[in-house]
């Protein structure tokens, strides 16, 4: 079986290389011979990382091309089909949906995040594509509502996110073990966000507070350079020492560097799901509702939103130094709620094998 995979891959950004790591190997553990070609940012770099056949997604007559001999398309996962962050997404998603279809390929929309869908026109886009897939999984309540509300009327399905299949515990780095630490390693995870609120201020304060009791503060950009320059700005506000790690760190070092340390303070999803497949406990900030919908999801507390009052330096602390007070509990609870998630996650894969199959 030939399957085309179509995502944000190939852009540096850790979380979505982790869905395709995750996808990727889910079905491989279902199929090893399976045929796979991703369609990606940076062809060479998506081959000699996963072992795939990789075209440009910029390039419509390799994408033609791949999709004609391929059995199906998967679409996903991630936050693709939504026009908060660019209005290109929806048509470019959903048309290479388009193409598949009219290649008569099944289509499998995996585990995505749906939304926000601000315009009538991005709705109109997602509705008629989505009701002639072949299947349709979300990773959240939100997703499924939305989907409903815009006049899809396949069944869909509420899928865990593709990552949290993967076992935390197998990944290891060298960097961490190089840095002069004390205390407690307290990792951050932020990116840039439009906000009247000078939350970045208020995190910087809050870390300060973490900081004076003898803990360490180490900033993980989960988006290369673009959460460097965020890490770094925080912590250029800070008073007390912090350590920015590499920006350019793979997958597998910066899932090791969170397991690795006792908390997580996050914004980026999956630094949180990071956190969540290593038992780490987590405060979150929300920028986005799928960070609200994850944290409710394995019950870990959240701070505020970057765009809101409502929240300040003290309470980010509060909540920090109250999962300190319990890490062992926390961390066991923490546990025991993905245990069913890591099951389901794989379940997607065998879905979607399904569908192509027949």
């Amino acid at each position: 079986m030939h399957l085309v995979l179509s995502g944000y891959y190939g852009f540096d950004n850790i979380g979505d290389e982790a869905i395709l790591y995750s996808i990727i190997e889910s079905l491989r553990r279902l199929d090893s011979d399976i045929q796979l070609t991703v369609l990606s940012n940076n062809p060479e770099y998506t081959r000699k990382t996963y072992n795939v056949d990789a075209v440009n997604r910029w390039n419509w007559k390799e994408i033609h091309t791949a999709l004609k001999s391929a059995d199906g398309l998967i679409s996903g996962g991630g936050s693709l089909l939504q026009d908060a962050t660019s209005m290109k997404s929806i048509p470019y998603y959903t048309g290479i949906m388009q193409t598949a279809m009219m290649l008569k390929l099944p289509v499998f929309i995996y585990a995505q995040g749906i939304g926000p869908i601000h315009k009538s026109l991005s709705r109109v886009f997602v509705r008629s594509t989505l009701n002639k897939a072949a299947g349709i999984t979300v990773r959240d309540k939100g997703s499924k509502r939305l989907l409903q509300e815009i006049g899809v009327k396949k069944d869909i399905h509420i899928v865990p996110d593709p990552v949290l299949c993967l076992d935390g515990s197998v990944f290891t780095n060298d960097w961490l073990k190089k840095q002069d630490l004390s205390g407690l390693i307290i990792t951050v995870s932020l990116r840039d966000w439009i906000s009247k609120y000078n939350f970045k201020t208020l995190i910087a304060e809050a870390l300060d507070k973490i900081a004076e009791q003898g803990n360490s503060i180490v900033f993980v950009p989960m988006h290369d350079e673009q959460d460097v320059k965020t890490s770094e700005s925080v912590a250029a506000l800070m008073k007390e020492k912090s350590i920015v790690a590499p920006g350019d760190l793979s997958m597998g070092e910066k899932i090791s560097i969170i397991g690795e340390s006792d908390l997580l303070i996050g914004m980026r999803l999956h630094a949180l799901i990071f956190s969540a497949i290593t038992a780490t406990p987590f405060v979150a900030l929300s920028y986005d509702p799928k960070v609200d919908s994850f944290a409710s999801i394995v019950d870990q507390p959240i701070a505020g939103h970057v765009s809101k009052p409502g929240w300040n330096a003290d309470t980010l602390t509060d909540l920090v130094f109250s999962l300190i007070a319990d890490l062992e509990n926390q961390s066991a609870m923490l546990s025991e709620k993905i245990k069913p998630l890591k099951a389901e996650a794989i379940e997607t894969a065998r879905l979607a094998l399904d569908v192509f199959k027949g």
